[in-house]
């Protein structure tokens, strides 16, 4: 099937349900499998509290919540390297960032020896990706059987055209999508100034469902579904941004180590760090909540088609996102951080009935990352990877409680808008040290008793025990990589980026 034939069956087929005619599949007519079909949802930069199942009173997320209250939510869950690229890099290999090769935001590399759809389809599954991947390049379909793209932030290619422009210029053609005028990583916010129907959110929440409307094949899907928001520009729609005005939004967390990041670094809108004052901090916010609540809403609808289908009990679901939003914590913007805000995300599981025998509505506390989602899919597919990943299998920790999960999880980031963002992490979902590697400074956060990280603990001196032994694991974790790493058996400041390992992919492999 060519690309034009793509788009017509995805973005046309199912218009007649949004319109109220009725879908193009017999009513309860379901599709029996010896796998299950497998439903991704992610949306991009979404902080780890930002549910209300994580206990956020302020926010309404109801669909998200409902794939933990009927299987399991993970609430250490993290994005060991919170950008978008190597985040992303991480989920499509099933690999840690030193083996996937990506230390901070660079291109991903073309092509990878094993990847998640490449996996999937080989495994029989039929493999799509609707809204953003962030591919290099962005036709790149590392095995997807078909992509259907939103990379609106990414038209600096005069020669490419996501089909989610496309789709809109057919739908407005005298209509501007960035007419509402907020950049990609500004923190200014304001609802969208076009009618709902033409945001990209609604875009890839319809397309998805058009896809589950009129897919009739014979394999199980793989069906990976990226929403771009809430990703700045914050820009909900007014109904939510009206919401959001009344709500009691949570103020700025504002550690004792943070005033350093109090003066604004430019006087642009993308700022990386600034204290823009309580009323921005919540004017962000507004329309930060309101773009993950229009997300949930997508995610609603999805899951209404797959029930309409008769499918909810025979798809593994996974909903994510690849890193957070500091929203100005510590006087911070943007991503690329090791706290909480940029680092945990939120993620949650529902598996169909007979996958795994195992009690519904768990709250997990082991730490999990997005490397664990590839070797997930492959198990509940019933295919064992050919090489070795990073990653272990989510079903595998629900199914036998996983005596041997991991201990700790490494976090870190190279430079990344200033070269004194660059560090290293390790935690254990309740404690975090972190080592800043510029200035070789050292961080340490009781995460149990200072969820918001306000109190670095390495300077108290009843900590040193404690500070001592984080820091000798950061020392093994880290001494495989050479002497710009580790030298002496002690932790090596570094001045300079080092953007890719080793083992980053030649670009044309």
């Amino acid at each position: 099937m060519n690309r034009r034939s793509i788009l017509k069956t995805a973005l046309g087929a199912g218009l007649a349900a949004e319109s109220g005619a009725a879908p193009a599949f017999l009513a309860g007519q379901t599709r029996r499998a010896s796998r299950p079909n497998i439903l991704f949802l992610m949306d991009d930069q979404h902080r780890g509290d930002c549910t209300h199942a994580d206990g956020n009173a302020a926010i309404h997320t109801p669909n998200i919540d409902r794939i933990g209250a009927e299987g399991v939510r993970f609430r250490r869950a993290y994005s060991c390297t919170p950008t978008c690229t190597p985040a992303r890099s991480g989920l499509l290999t099933g690999l840690s960032p030193w083996n996937h090769g990506m230390l901070h935001m660079v291109a991903m590399a073309e092509h990878y020896p094993f990847t998640k759809p490449q996996a999937m389809r080989d495994a029989g599954y039929y493999t799509t990706g609707i809204g953003k991947m962030h591919y290099h390049t962005q036709r790149n379909t590392h095995g997807y059987h078909q992509v259907i793209l939103d990379e609106s932030g990414r038209i600096q290619n005069p020669e490419f055209r996501s089909d989610y422009r496309a789709w809109f210029w057919s739908e407005a053609p005298t209509r501007n999508p960035d007419a509402t005028g907020i950049g990609w990583n500004d923190y200014p916010a304001r609802p969208y100034v076009l009618p709902e129907n033409l945001h990209p959110t609604h875009w890839t929440g319809q397309t998805a469902v058009n896809f589950l409307n009129s897919y009739n094949r014979a394999e199980p899907f793989f069906l990976k579904v990226s929403f771009a928001r809430p990703h700045s520009p914050y820009d909900p729609p007014e109904r939510l941004w009206k919401k959001y005005g009344e709500a009691p939004l949570p103020e700025a967390s504002v550690g004792d180590w943070a005033a350093k990041y109090a003066p604004r670094n430019s006087d642009r809108d993308d700022i990386w760090h600034g204290d823009l004052g309580k009323a921005q901090v919540r004017e962000s916010r507004r329309g930060y909540y309101g773009s993950v609540e229009f997300v949930d809403e997508q995610v609603g609808r999805i899951l209404e088609a797959l029930e309409k289908r008769g499918w909810l009990e025979e798809t593994l679901i996974v909903f994510t996102s690849d890193h957070g939003d500091m929203t100005g914590d510590h006087h911070l913007w943007r991503k690329s951080y090791p706290y909480e805000a940029s680092a945990r995300i939120p993620m949650a599981m529902r598996w169909p009935e007979g996958l795994v025998s195992a009690r519904r509505g768990q709250v997990r506390s082991e730490t999990v990352e997005l490397r664990d989602l590839l070797p997930t899919f492959l198990d509940a597919a019933g295919a064992p990877a050919s090489r070795p990943l990073d990653g272990a299998s989510l079903l595998g920790l629900v199914r036998n409680n996983a005596p041997a999960w991991r201990e700790y999880l490494d976090l870190e980031h190279g430079v990344c808008y200033s070269p004194e963002n660059n560090w290293t992490g390790l935690t254990d979902g309740r404690m975090k040290y972190i080592f800043h590697a510029y200035h070789g400074n050292e961080q340490l956060f009781d995460l149990v008793a200072d969820p918001h990280e306000l109190h670095d603990l390495s300077g108290d001196p009843k900590q040193n025990t404690a500070l001592r032994m984080w820091r000798e694991r950061m020392v093994r974790h880290l001494e495989i990589r050479g002497d710009e790493w580790v030298k002496g058996g002690k932790l090596q400041i570094r001045q300079k980026p080092i953007p890719r390992s080793p083992n980053f992919p030649a670009s044309n492999a």
